[in-house]
């Protein structure tokens, strides 16, 4: 979500992934995904670099709950000794050499 002036100058918060696209004519013109139309007073630059910076933060976050490089090689390390973790098919070819 970001924030927004609308031209009235009543400020507004708005999910940004429902933004279709952006216009400066010579206000800022944003065309939704659901084709409504809304004039903002902040520059066609300035709601860009809100956009950018709100999936950025996004992003950090999602990034932050990923385990690190380290455990998941650990966690794959132990699951490929795990024989339970192998088909069938797969341990019968060991067996049978091949």
């Amino acid at each position: 979500m970001i924030e927004l002036t609308r031209l009235n100058g009543t400020p507004i918060v708005l999910n940004s992934d429902l933004i279709k696209t952006a216009e400066a004519s010579p206000d800022t013109m944003l065309t939704l995904i659901n084709g409504e139309k809304l004039i903002v007073r902040e520059d066609y630059a300035e709601v860009t670099e809100r956009v950018l910076a709100y999936r950025a933060r996004l992003l950090v976050s999602v990034a932050r709950c990923l385990p690190s490089h380290g455990d998941l090689q650990r966690v794959v390390s132990i699951a490929s000794l795990d024989p339970s973790h192998h088909s069938n098919s797969t341990q019968d070819d060991l067996h049978h050499g091949r």
